[in-house]
C-alpha cells in the first residue's frame, strides 16, 4: 500500500497495526485513553480502534489537546511527500512554513507570497490539515526547541528565540503543553535518550527519511557538482562527509551531512550557524537538497509495471531527486553549466566564487566563501569567467530577475509561473528552466526530454516521446533512474 493510496481511517488503522514507517508524517494517530499522539510506526502496544483518532498534521493533534509521545517522537518524522507533489495553495503553503517563513515574515508574509488573503490561507489550511498557519508554525517551533534543548548547552532563553518564539513565556507554555515537560526536564531527559553533540562545534541532529534511501547515488550526484570554496566532499565512498556554506539574513552557516549510516532511518547532520535564527531554514534547505521527504516505495510501486523503469527502480532502490540548498545559487549554476560538461561547470563556478563570493570570517577546511548573492551579480562584468558575452549577459539577466523579485524560486513559488518567468528571460531555454524546476523548486514531476543523456537512453531502450506521459507524476525520478544507469 503506497502512502499516496491511503483512503480511509480503516486503511490508516491497518498501517498503525503494521507499524508501517512509510506513513510517518503522512498522518498522526492520537489515543483517547492516554492523551498522547504518535507516528503510525510507534512501537507501543497498538490501541483499540475505538480509542483512536487520526489527524493530518501534528499541529492538528496538538490543537485537539494531545501531547507528543516521548517514545516515538512524532514531531521528528519526515514531512509528507505530498507537499512536494502538490502545486496548489496547500502544498505551496506547507513548503513555505517548513522553510520558516512565518517566523521571518509572519502570516501576512506567507499570504503575500501565496497571493491570497490571510483569511483564505487560514481557511484552506484548517479545512485540509486541521490547523491554521500559526498552529503549524508553532508545532515546528516546538520541535526546533526540543532539538536545541537536547543537543546544545544554549541557555533556555536563547533556545526560545532561536526556535522562533516571541517570548520566553510562550516558549515555556508551548513546551509544557506539547511535551508534558518543562524545558529543564526535556534537557535532563536527553542524557538518557540522545547521543549528544559529540566532538566539534555546531549542533548535531538527525534528518529523518523514509526507507529505502540510496545514499551512494545522492552523495555521488552532489559530490560530482561540489563547488570549490562553497562545498566539499571528504572521506572515502561509503563514509563521505558533505559540507557546504549557507547564506542567511543574520550571518553565514555551515552544514555537514554524513553518508555513513548510524543505525536508523536518518542522515547525521551538523549545523554551525553564525546566528541560530537560521536553524529552521537550514534544516529545510538540507532536507530539500537530499530529498528527504520523498516516498520511494510509492515511486517504485508506480513504475513497477513499466518495462524499462520497473527494472531500473528495482536495481536502484531508494533513489532520490536532489533539490537545492539555495535556489538562487542553483539558478546561477544552471546558466554556468549550459552546453558544457559537469566538470567544466564546476570549475567555472569555483572561479566565480573565488572572485565574487563572500569570504567566511574564518575558513573551515576547504570552505572559504558563501556563494555570491544574485544582487551582487546583477551588474557584474564576469571578466574572470572567460565565456562569451552572450552567456555573461544571461548571468546578469537572471541575477537581476532574482534580485528584483521578477523571478521567484522560493519554496512556495508557483512552479508553472516560475517556469514561464524563466523562459521569458533571454538566454534561458526549456532545459535550463526544467532543470531549475526540478532542483531549485524540488518538483518531483519534471520531464527533461531535451537532455542529451535522456534522449540517448530512451532511444537505446526503444522509447519514444509518447512514453514520457507514463512517467507522471514522478517524472523527475524517471530522469534520475536513467541518469544513474547511463
Amino acid at each position: 500500500m503506497a502512502t499516496s493510496g491511503i483512503q480511509s481511517d480503516e486503511h490508516r488503522y491497518d498501517a498503525v497495526r503494521g507499524r508501517d514507517p512509510r506513513f510517518d508524517g503522512v498522518f498522526f494517530i492520537a489515543v483517547l485513553t492516554t492523551g498522547i499522539y504518535c507516528r503510525p510506526s510507534c512501537p507501543a502496544t497498538t490501541p483499540k480502534r475505538e480509542n483512536v483518532r487520526f489527524y493530518p498534521s501534528a499541529a492538528a493533534a496538538q490543537a485537539a489537546g494531545f501531547r507528543a509521545c516521548r517514545r516515538c517522537r512524532p514531531d521528528a518524522v519526515p514531512g509528507s511527500a505530498e507537499w512536494n507533489l502538490r502545486a496548489d495553495i496547500i502544498g505551496r503553503a506547507m513548503r513555505l512554513i517548513n522553510d520558516g517563513v512565518i517566523d521571518r515574515e509572519g502570516v501576512a508574509g506567507l499570504a503575500a507570497r501565496l497571493g491570497y488573503s490571510e483569511r483564505q490561507v487560514q481557511r484552506h489550511l484548517v479545512a485540509e490539515l486541521g490547523a491554521g498557519p500559526l498552529a503549524l508554525a508553532r508545532a515546528q517551533r516546538a520541535h526546533t526547541a526540543r532539538v536545541l534543548l537536547q543537543t546544545t548547552k544554549l541557555p533556555a532563553t536563547d533556545v526560545a528565540f532561536a526556535a522562533g518564539f516571541a517570548s520566553v513565556r510562550q516558549f515555556n507554555d508551548t513546551i509544557r503543553e506539547i511535551y508534558a515537560s518543562t524545558p529543564t526536564e526535556l534537557r535532563t531527559s536527553a542524557r538518557k535518550i540522545e547521543r549528544g553533540n559529540g566532538g566539534g562545534s555546531g549542533i548535531s541532529l538527525r534528518l529523518a527519511y523514509r526507507e529505502p534511501y540510496d545514499r551512494e547515488h545522492i552523495f555521488d550526484f552532489i559530490g560530482l557538482r561540489a563547488i570549490p570554496g562553497v562545498e566539499e566532499m571528504t572521506g572515502d565512498r561509503g563514509d563521505r562527509v558533505y559540507r557546504r556554506t549557507l547564506r542567511f539574513e543574520h550571518g553565514p552557516g555551515i552544514a555537514e551531512v554524513r553518508e555513513r549510516p548510524s543505525g536508523g532511518a536518518w542522515l547525521d547532520c551538523r549545523l554551525d550557524l553564525a546566528d541560530l535564527r537560521g536553524f529552521t531554514t537550514a534544516i529545510g534547505r538540507m532536507r530539500r537538497l537530499f530529498d528527504l521527504d520523498a516516498d520511494p516505495l510509492a515511486v517504485a510501486e508506480y513504475f513497477a509495471p513499466h518495462p524499462v523503469l520497473g527494472p531500473l527502480s528495482v536495481k536502484t532502490p531508494g533513489l532520490r531527486s536532489p533539490g537545492a540548498a539555495d535556489a538562487d545559487e542553483m539558478a546561477i549554476r544552471a546558466v554556468l553549466g549550459q552546453q558544457i560538461s559537469v566538470a567544466a561547470a564546476r570549475r567555472l563556478a569555483g572561479v566565480l566564487v573565488a572572485a565574487r563570493g563572500e569570504p567566511l570570517p574564518e575558513p573551515s577546511g576547504g570552505l572559504t566563501h558563501v556563494f555570491p548573492s544574485s544582487a551582487a551579480l546583477a551588474d557584474a562584468d564576469f571578466a574572470e569567467l572567460g565565456m562569451p558575452e552572450s552567456r555573461k549577459q544571461t548571468l546578469r539577466t537572471i541575477s537581476g530577475a532574482l534580485a528584483d523579485g521578477s523571478v521567484r524560486l522560493d519554496p512556495g513559488a508557483d512552479r508553472d509561473q516560475a517556469q514561464r518567468e524563466l523562459l521569458a528571460l533571454r538566454g534561458i531555454g526549456p532545459w535550463t528552466a526544467g532543470y531549475l524546476r526540478m532542483r531549485a523548486l524540488s518538483d518531483p514531476d519534471v520531464v527533461l526530454s531535451g537532455d542529451v543523456v535522456i534522449k540517448s537512453a530512451m532511444k537505446k531502450a526503444g522509447l519514444g516521446s509518447a512514453d514520457v506521459e507514463s512517467w507522471h507524476p514522478w517524472a523527475s525520478y524517471a530522469i534520475h533512474y536513467f541518469w544513474s544507469n547511463s
